[in-house]
């Protein structure tokens, strides 16, 4: 059936001083290349539910779209905090990386990227109308729209 919606307007509401966003993708160049594509689309799973169970890692949440360019969407505690994970021996995302490197870089087959953005508290704002909980709610606090934030630029305090 769906996630719950919840009518109205809704906004994060961010108690904390600074947030981390990652953007993270796969494109498949050669979607015909089924093998090398799934080859990368599949150690994300792995690397997700590793996160989701290990909340010291610092992701507070994400949100993903799949398609020929696929996108995840994630919240940390702070860039320190995805970086550890980035490097640790011990998570599932080292050895995948270096397997890409070493054996599809270069290829053309698939690619991948990523981008990284400090918000500092006070730079980020938030809006759902008539959503389920998402974003930026789902992943620090979710409250509905009062007085005095209306409008983006209340929201800012600005």
């Amino acid at each position: 059936m769906g996630a719950k919606v919840f009518p109205g307007r809704y906004t994060a509401a961010v108690d904390r001083t600074d947030i981390t966003v990652f953007v993270i993708g796969m494109r498949a160049n050669r979607w015909w290349q089924v093998g090398r594509v799934l080859r990368v689309a599949r150690r994300m799973p792995a690397m997700l539910r590793h996160l989701s169970s290990h909340p010291e890692a610092g992701m507070l949440g994400c949100e993903s779209w799949l398609g020929r360019t696929t996108i995840l969407l994630s919240y940390w505690e702070s860039p320190e905090h995805l970086q550890r994970f980035a490097a640790d021996r011990d998570a599932p995302h080292l050895q995948p990386w270096r397997d890409f490197m070493h054996t599809l870089l270069g290829s053309g087959s698939v690619g991948v990227w990523h981008e990284t953005y400090q918000v500092p508290a006070g730079g980020m704002e938030a809006i759902y109308a008539d959503m389920p909980l998402f974003g930026l709610a789902a992943a620090t606090a979710h409250e509905p729209v009062g007085p005095g934030r209306n409008t983006a630029r209340q929201r800012l305090g600005r």
